[in-house]
């Protein structure tokens, strides 16, 4: 992967912020994302501070205009993209019927809009070179029913769907567009879920039949890093025969489903 050029969505932080240092210390050179522009300067001085070639890309996955302006500026400046990785994500927690109109469009806005902005600014570039790989980082509960997640989850869904049709269509390009579906893993989005931290972080581990979740049998939550290392093996060549894939980073919680 060495010389490889690679932007990521969501790089401010959580798995976004691990995917770029996972790919950085393989010698690829990332673009980092995020609307967070404070965030995202933390978290490449430190990249830059330990050697690593990572740049900062302040940028809105939720504006095409502003999409088209950052994929322009990174290609101006780093060089043609090999790599995409969409972790940009959000999620508002409320019963289904309670959700109101701004937490549904927000979510959808984040996760499946700024996925289809970003992937159709990036593929449309890597088309004419005959080559790509693009990893969107869904979740577990694109395919399992979650209490309070509604929105959340029928976002994720539509992001996996859009990535593995965009997959098919690009495939004859020799691009390949996989997923990686986290469940309970340890970054800020799961802890702002928590009031009492222990009691939580028992009860994902646990399960909760109240809420009809079964908990996660190998009895840990995933670390960014876990779900980083999976988005780059399927970036990497030991993938070049997978696409449209959806693998599962989830501890078993989803039962293999």
């Amino acid at each position: 992967m060495e010389g490889k050029v690679a932007l990521v969505t969501g790089a401010a932080g959580g798995i976004g912020e691990s995917v770029v240092r996972t790919l950085a210390e393989r010698g690829v050179t990332v673009a980092a994302v995020d609307k967070d522009a404070v965030r995202l300067r933390a978290c490449v001085e430190k990249f830059t501070a330990d050697g690593l070639p990572v740049a900062a890309f302040p940028g809105d996955v939720t504006s095409s205009p502003d999409v088209e302006s950052f994929v322009d500026a990174v290609e101006r400046t780093l060089g043609p993209l090999d790599y995409l990785v969409n972790a940009a994500g959000v999620l508002r927690l409320s019963e289904a019927r309670r959700l109101t109109d701004e937490d549904w469009k927000f979510t959808f806005a984040v996760n499946t809009s700024g996925v289809f902005f970003v992937s159709r600014a990036v593929v449309n570039r890597m088309v004419p070179r005959g080559s790509g790989a693009v990893v969107t980082v869904a979740s577990n509960a694109a395919g399992t029913a979650r209490v309070e997640m509604a929105a959340y989850s029928a976002s994720k869904a539509a992001a996996t769907m859009f990535t593995k049709c965009l997959g098919l269509e690009v495939a004859k390009y020799g691009i390949r567009c996989n997923l990686v579906a986290p469940g309970s893993t340890e970054t800020p989005m799961l802890s702002d879920m928590w009031k009492d931290e222990a009691a939580a972080r028992k009860a994902s581990i646990e399960g909760v039949a109240s809420s009809f979740r079964v908990g996660i049998p190998l009895r840990k939550l995933a670390r960014p890093e876990n779900v980083a290392q999976a988005v780059v093996f399927l970036l990497s060549d030991a993938a070049s025969h997978i696409t449209m894939h959806d693998l599962t980073v989830d501890g078993g919680a989803a039962l293999g489903v």
